[in-house]
């Protein structure tokens, strides 16, 4: 009886060794999940808590969203609450979770626990972490247990899944790593009927918000099918973790705890019949299933390598759903019940087998034998196909590329028997006939060394033949006198057959474990190449190396710009067909030679798909005549991987080093801008106020003298502009200031602007059209009345005197839009956007005065306000800038705010 026992890996001993000391040192994360809102997770998890509180453990609320439920507030009392840190978002002081306070509470307490609600919570910008599920994790490094709550529509690889049911869109999710490394997760369920009926109780959402809700996501099929989707992923996460734990303590029999099938694919014509049956079966269950190939390592002298029938199978089976996997060994219903065990799969499918001959065992009753706990389901076959009858799944012919080897193969064996007869015939008078015996089976473990199975079982026949007829009396005949040397005859061949097949078989597991080994270290020295690499090229270059070495084929890596657009790195040594390689990259599959996609191509295709996005896409060209099994094609598939998290790691020390360089540029331009600014506002101040002395003194200076001090007092105050935009620009991105922000009408900042714009645009004509429905807009007047002077100003500095100007505005979907057009030059083309970063200028080499910072303070000003500004060219010439601002709130016109006659006073 097969017991499936092996010798644990010490590897796999010691990584479980390292894992447990590393869970040692972390706090237990337990997650109350349920399918939506209202089901009662707080309500759990504070239950749980009082619980744990009465036995003497140290917790403390670290933030609770009751949501306004009274019974969830209630069950609150008398449990210790951290209070909440407040933290200034623009003009608002929101509170959050305080992390530092939660880890002082962990440092001063043994076992401490920490209830934190809402796993999939965003903090506010600025926080330490964007996430809450990130402060969790700090918690959990700390050595602090916590527990909290989710739904299911917030894990990560469900969010489409939801939003498909429902219609709604999640943008807050937590990642499946994290809930399936919880310690403990408890699902807090309730039927949809109650839920309904708790959400019209208002013990859901208050009044106003329930019948929102119930219209909209609190539909009855919506909530079954959340329930449907929490229930599952929790039982996901149970059968990995039944998985792990049969692994760890080396559990043989199967636990029929969860439906699965196993799809016994052979190489012979039932394969196909089979694993269609099986993913039939399969979809009726609706379980999951598995197809594997078990590879008789003693006919098949390559790693991994599988018959191409056998390789179209396998392809067939994944694209029908199933797990596939290619597993050699020389038993097959051994290695079958072993992976069958492994997975904890209950039912096998195979097909129906017959006897070839009377003593021969079935497969299916060989698998029974073993292990009764799995069943056996046959799938019914074509007659003729029932004389195919061997113990495993029928093999690949051996390959026939090479006879002249195998005919060598016998022709040494047969030489090997003869000459070993001919050097023992001297000896005979010396060596007893059973030491003779011993020289003819060392023989046949030479041959079987050398040249394989066939050539050592012609050694053994040849070697009892030659030992009877050159050694057994009556020499140089076949005829026995002793009727004992018929069991010697038979004993020895028999021991000469097992000696062939077991050295057969050691000699074709050396060399896998010496292919295996040898592909091994040559991905550790492509992913050791690989992790000093610091440019594209160099990526390049070690591929090419690989692709040479262990394919004999060339290759070319395409990367992805900005524009998702391919480009060949330069070395590329075989031709791209780049509409292949961009509808590969594009969707993110292999395409070309071997795939499903344009097979009859000479090139295959492999994207190089990074944990972040696609980086672009591996081109390889194989030998001629040369078809890539399904093992060489998973290496491929290991090397792309390698290929793509390299690119983006090159990728991203780009990024941050552009990143480093531009942060410590702008902290070198602020701080010069800032003391530049400040040392010449008192010396401007200064030259000003001389020149109204000289312009006021006696006696009265001449017209020329006049003129000149006019020009110096409008050149000074020209300067302080300027350098007041400097100051600003440092002010604003350092964040020093505050924005004063009322309710006030759009109508009095306009009229304000214009007042103030008066000297700058003389007798322009300008033209005010403001919609009469403008609400109120929460805004800092002052400041967005230097949005407008700067846009006013600037549409006069750039366009011909005397053209008009006009300024309009309009309220739609949620937000106010501001355009000021005007009749000059119009835009540079392709640096509309340009226009607003610092000390950019509409033409870089111009008489007009200015040094490019009045868009950009612009851009801050409005951005600080939550909207956006930008520029256009205007239908029929000129420039259009576009300042857009959100409407808010705002509260009730008692209708005394009236400002069409101070605007229209301002322009008179």
């Amino acid at each position: 009886m097969y017991s499936g026992r092996e010798r644990p890996d010490p590897d796999e001993l010691l990584q479980q060794v390292k894992q447990d000391d590393i869970r040692a040192d972390r706090g237990r994360l337990k997650i109350f999940i349920g399918a939506s809102a209202g089901v009662g997770k707080t309500w759990a998890m504070l239950a749980a808590a009082r619980a744990s509180q009465a036995q003497g453990r140290s917790l403390i609320i670290g933030l609770l969203e009751t949501h306004g439920r009274h019974d969830t507030e209630r069950m609150a009392e008398g449990l210790p609450r951290l209070p909440l840190r407040q933290v200034q978002y623009r003009d608002r002081a929101l509170k959050e979770f305080d992390l530092d306070a939660a880890l002082a509470f962990g440092q001063e307490h043994n076992n401490a626990l920490v209830l934190v609600d809402e796993l999939a919570h965003s903090n506010v910008p600025g926080s330490r972490h964007p996430k809450r599920w990130q402060d969790i994790e700090e918690l959990l490094q700390a050595g602090i247990d916590v527990w909290t709550t989710m739904n299911v529509q917030h894990l990560g690889s469900l969010n489409d899944v939801v939003s498909g049911i429902t219609g709604i869109r999640v943008w807050e999710t937590v990642p499946d790593r994290l809930f399936d490394e919880a310690d403990e997760v408890v699902v807090v369920d309730l039927p949809p009927d109650e839920l309904l009926a708790r959400l019209k109780a208002g013990k859901v959402y208050l009044p106003d918000q329930a019948e929102r809700a119930a219209g909209s996501f609190f539909r009855k099929g919506n909530l079954l099918a959340l329930r449907e989707l929490a229930l599952r992923r929790t039982a996901d996460r149970v059968d990995d973790q039944v998985l792990a734990y049969r692994r760890q303590a080396s559990v043989e029999s199967v636990w029929p705890n969860r439906e699965a099938l196993l799809a016994c694919v052979g190489s012979d014509g039932q394969a196909d019949k089979v694993v269609r049956s099986c993913a039939r079966l399969a979809a009726q269950l609706d379980v999951n299933w598995h197809a594997v190939h078990i590879e008789p390592l003693a006919t098949s002298g390559q790693d991994g390598a599988v018959s191409p029938e056998v390789d179209r199978t396998l392809k067939l089976a994944a694209q029908l759903g199933a797990t596939t996997a290619v597993r050699p060994g020389s038993d097959v219903a051994q290695a079958l019940v072993r992976y069958a065990r492994e997975q904890n799969l209950v039912r096998l499918v195979m097909g129906r087998h017959g006897r070839r001959w009377p003593w021969d065992v079935v497969l299916s009753d060989r698998i029974a034998e073993m292990a009764s706990e799995i069943d056996v389901l046959q799938v019914s076959t074509p007659a003729a196909s029932l004389g195919n009858t061997s113990n495993a799944p029928a093999s690949p012919a051996a390959p026939s590329d090479k006879p002249a080897m195998a005919w060598q193969g016998h022709g040494a064996a047969v030489a090997a028997c003869v000459l070993t007869a001919l050097l023992a015939t001297p000896l005979q008078q010396i060596l007893e006939l059973s030491n003779i015996v011993m020289l003819f089976l060392l023989t046949v473990v030479g041959v079987g060394l050398r040249f394989g199975r066939g050539p050592a079982l012609t050694a053994a026949f040849l070697g009892v033949g030659l030992f009877d007829f050159f050694f057994v009396t009556p020499r140089f005949s076949f005829a026995v006198s002793d009727v004992q040397y018929l069991v010697t005859f038979m004993v020895m061949l028999a021991v000469a057959l097992t000696i062939g097949q077991l050295t057969a078989v050691l000699k074709v597991q050396a060399e896998s474990a010496i292919r295996r080994e040898q592909r091994v270290r040559s991905l550790y020295e492509m992913a050791r190449d690989l992790s000093s690499a610091l440019m594209v090229e160099q990526v390049s270059d070690i591929a090419q190396r690989f692709l040479a070495a262990e394919f004999q084929a060339q290759g070319t890596l395409l990367v992805a710009d900005d524009a998702d657009q391919l480009k060949s790195v330069n070395g590329g040594r075989c031709e791209v067909d780049m509409a292949v390689a961009q509808w590969a990259f594009g969707k993110g599959r292999a395409a070309g030679s071997g795939t499903d996609t344009l097979p009859a191509s000479r090139t295959l295709v492999l994207p190089l798909n990074a944990p972040m996005r696609t980086r672009g896409a591996l081109v390889i060209m194989p030998p001629e005549h040369t078809n890539l099994d399904s093992a060489q094609h998973r290496l491929l598939e290991t090397c792309a991987s390698l290929l793509a998290i390299s690119l983006e790691r090159i990728h991203y020390i780009e990024v941050a080093q552009a990143s480093t360089i531009q942060i410590e540029s702008e902290r070198l331009r602020n701080s010069l801008l800032s003391a530049i600014s400040h040392d010449l506002r008192t010396p401007l101040s200064g030259l000003v106020g001389m020149a109204d002395a000289l312009e006021t003194s006696r006696p009265t200076l001449a017209p020329p003298q006049r003129e000149i001090a006019g020009a110096m007092r409008q050149s000074a105050i020209r300067m302080g502009v300027l350098v007041n935009n400097l100051l600003d620009m440092a002010r604003l991105e350092a964040g020093a200031v505050q924005l004063n922000r009322q309710w006030q009408p759009l109508e009095e900042v306009v009229g304000s602007a214009l007042a103030a714009s008066q000297p700058t645009l003389k007798d322009r004509p300008i033209t005010v059209d403001l919609a009469e429905n403008l609400p109120l807009l929460h805004l800092d007047a002052v400041l967005i009345e230097r949005v407008l002077v700067n846009l006013l100003e600037n549409a006069a500095k750039y366009t011909p005197a005397g053209s008009p100007i006009e300024l309009h505005a309009d309220c739609a979907s949620g937000t106010v839009t501001i355009c000021i057009d005007d009749r000059g030059p119009g835009l540079p083309p392709g640096r509309e956007e340009a226009l607003f970063q610092k000390f950019e200028r509409g033409t870089r080499e111009s008489a007009l005065p200015g040094v490019g910072l009045g868009l950009a303070i612009c851009r801050a000003i409005v951005q600080a306000h939550g909207g956006q500004i930008h520029a256009e060219q205007r239908n029929g010439g000129g420039a259009r800038f576009i300042v857009t601002l959100p409407t808010g709130t705002p509260p009730s016109d008692d209708g005394s705010v009236t400002a069409s006659a101070f605007v229209t006073s301002c322009l008179t």
